[in-house]
């Protein structure tokens, strides 16, 4: 049984986490996942690692792929994911419906866990930005509980740690005992679009075959399940 080494951006973890046992049983290919964020997964790649497959956002896919660093033609899409928060069950849903709601709920929330901007989270860099836009980065500054990655997000609100949390929805929708309370408002509204490709220098075939299965009309509906539409 040969083994494949599959980087991946933390918005692809909860329909990866499911899909690749079921290719590993039908295929005989072993496959071990590494999750975490884009920026960071980007920087270990430039910096010389190479799985044999890496899923990364579409907009740092394609300025790899300018740097001819993917075998031609092997980068696929997976969906888009939207920015959004979630809260723990039992808890008031917010309304986040329209900018000056969602700007209420910040307002009123008294801890918000987001992915550290520092660590390469996609969500937490826009964040940090649209507090900026909002005038509110000070305010939102002592009212902060970052995690390394997306599930990390989620674990700071399940385990009370904070009140709300912001991240891609597909990170939360894995999680038990959390409720997405939607995405932002439109005015503020924060999409990728993800998906995956073989760096040269790798094991193309399997990977080739790991990546067939990942974007079957069986394996597209998982995606969007998990709120990568």
């Amino acid at each position: 049984m040969s083994g494949l080494r599959v980087l991946a951006a933390g918005a692809t973890e909860g329909p990866l986490r499911e899909l690749v046992p079921q290719f590993s049983q039908a295929s005989g290919h072993a496959v071990d996942v590494e999750f975490g964020t884009v920026g960071a997964l980007r920087d270990r790649f430039a910096g010389g690692e190479r799985p044999d497959v890496i899923a990364l956002s579409t907009v740092v896919h394609e300025a790899l792929e300018r740097e001819g660093r993917f075998v031609a033609g092997s980068r696929v899409e997976f969906g888009r994911a939207a920015c959004g928060v979630a809260v723990r069950d039992g808890m008031l849903m917010p309304d986040i419906s329209t900018p000056e709601k969602f700007k209420r709920m910040l307002h009123l929330a008294g801890s918000v866990a987001a992915t550290d901007p520092v660590q390469g989270g996609s969500s937490g860099i826009y964040l940090a930005k649209l507090f900026e836009r909002l005038g509110i980065a000070d305010e939102m500054r002592g009212k902060m509980v970052y995690g390394r990655a997306g599930r990390d997000v989620g674990h700071l609100v399940l385990t009370g740690q904070a009140e709300i949390g912001i991240t891609f929805t597909s990170e939360f929708i894995p999680i038990e005992g959390l409720r997405v309370v939607g995405p932002f408002p439109k005015e503020y509204a924060y999409e990728n679009g993800y998906g995956a490709a073989i760096p040269l220098g790798t094991a193309v075939e399997p990977a080739k075959a790991l990546l067939d299965f990942l974007t079957t009309p069986q394996a597209k509906q998982r995606f969007a399940a998990f709120g990568l539409e």
